[in-house]
């Protein structure tokens, strides 16, 4: 029998390595996890329980933004908020424990509800056993990250996962971090919890993997419907506490420049960084830096040590972790075979829950300078969600789409979208672009009137511009 030791087990990457190898032939498992609950970081603490609160701010946002309503606006309830998003995590995390579960009744799968830790290259330990494995895979996830800034161990921070469980806010606060948690929780705190924000943001705009145009109808959008100031091109130089138990914060912008901040409480929305302490990687030749694993999900120092979700800090994303998991588990039964692992390659696909949700951002495949760089003649359709008017009728107008092509042959090579909706059109888009489709042969007959009018009009100006350069040949 192949032992192949995973350690992580109840992770969505951890879970998908042991769901695709439980049913291979003279594969031997054993599964580790510590989690109390488990269920892995994206239903306990990540992508489920922040769209539930975010729903909740959303709800609000409509209301008071709505002006064909009437009568005061209603406070959200973070008691409930947080009271509804416990239960259905609680659920969720059950279901995913259930499966593990359910797998270890198997006479060749073994759980170990404990805290692993090699003890050398091809033993991990966990439960007061040692267990020799032909292959292991770490998929323990990843732990927020604290920035060094001096003085951030003076202060009291919320993290992410502080906002999610709390019952009350104060009335200011100041945000570090800008990015996926920034975006999606900014909101949250103007909105349910009623506060005023300074928001650091590093660069000219948000959404550093967009084209400029939607980090600037971002920006606007922040600004113009919530209380916050987001000073931009500047970088956290210190914080301190202050006196009456704030916060106050310097930073300095690109041109040597220093402003002052205060407010009630920080916030860390600083990223994540791999969860490897305590595992005992100094009894192994591995480093978690840099690109410490390979496209195979391989790690650089042994051929028979897997990561793969968040732990390996390429794309912290849920669907991309599952994935990682398949190719792993698909490249440990070719190595037994005596093939060569196959390197895991996907098309980018984001979505941020931007605007609570109610404006959110997807991204599938290239955008405009990608696909240049790559060396494509790209021809690009760009469209204002106001330019149709079902978005108009539903009160969400605001927000823009892009669509890239390729000129000489009408490939569609990748979509942009910021608007109601867009998280639902990234999965339409997907398969137009992972299949790479003619823009020219997609049908032309969204239900009117339906918000994926939108797209319609992307593909009619796209597949114009193809024509166009080929002198419409159909014509």
């Amino acid at each position: 029998m192949t032992h192949v030791v995973i350690v992580g087990a109840y992770g969505s990457a951890g879970a998908a390595v042991a769901d695709e190898l439980a049913d291979e032939p003279g594969i031997e498992l054993t599964l580790i996890d510590d989690g109390e609950p488990g269920g892995g970081l994206c239903i306990l603490r990540g992508c489920m329980p922040s769209k539930e609160v975010l729903s909740a701010g959303a709800h609000r946002f409509q209301a008071r933004h709505d002006d064909r309503l009437v009568g005061d606006v209603p406070d959200v309830d973070l008691d409930r908020v947080v009271d509804r998003k416990d239960d259905n995590t609680l659920g969720w995390a059950s279901h995913r424990r259930a499966g593990i579960e359910e797998l270890a009744e198997r006479d060749d799968v073994t759980f170990v509800h404990d805290t692993a830790r090699f003890v050398d290259p091809h033993t991990v330990e966990a439960g007061g056993e040692q267990f020799d494995a032909d292959y292991v895979v770490v998929a323990t996830g990843s732990s927020v990250n604290v920035p060094d800034t001096p003085g951030i161990d003076e202060v009291d921070f919320m993290t992410s996962a502080d906002v999610l469980d709390a019952r009350e806010f104060p009335d200011s606060g100041i945000v570090m971090g800008f990015g996926y948690i920034g975006m999606e929780l900014v909101p949250y705190l103007a909105e349910a919890g009623g506060m005023a924000l300074t928001v650091i943001e590093h660069d000219d705009r948000p959404i550093d993997e967009a084209d400029p145009e939607f980090g600037d109808a971002a920006l606007d959008l922040y600004e113009d419907n919530w209380d916050l100031t987001i000073p931009t091109n500047c970088y956290e130089c210190e914080v301190e506490p202050t006196d009456d138990g704030g916060v106050r914060l310097v930073a300095e912008f690109e041109n040597g420049t220093e402003e002052t901040y205060e407010a009630d409480q920080l916030f860390c929305f600083t990223g994540r960084r791999p969860t490897v302490e305590g595992l005992g990687l100094g009894n192994t030749d591995i480093t978690a830096e840099g690109d410490w694993v390979r496209e195979t999900m391989q790690t650089d120092a042994h051929d028979h040590v897997y990561a793969v979700g968040d732990v390996n800090g390429k794309e912290p994303i849920l669907h991309v972790a599952k994935e990682q998991g398949f190719t792993a588990a698909e490249n440990i039964v070719r190595q037994e075979a005596g093939s060569d692992p196959q390197p895991y390659e996907n098309v980018h696909h984001h979505v941020i829950f931007s605007g609570l949700g109610v404006y959110p951002f997807g991204r599938v495949g290239h955008d405009e300078r990608t696909a240049r760089d790559a060396g494509y003649d790209v021809a690009v359709a760009t469209r204002q969600a106001s330019d149709d008017g079902v978005f108009k009728s539903k009160d969400v107008p605001e927000g823009l789409a892009k669509l890239v092509v390729d000129r000489s042959d009408g490939t569609v090579l990748g979509w942009q979208g910021l608007h109601y909706h867009a998280d639902s059109f990234a999965k339409t888009m997907q398969i137009v672009v992972e299949m790479g489709l003619d823009v020219r042969e997609i049908p032309d007959r969204a239900y009117h009137p339906t918000l994926p009018e939108n797209l319609d009009g992307l593909f009619r100006d796209a597949a114009a511009l193809v024509e166009g350069a080929a002198g419409d040949p159909t014509a």
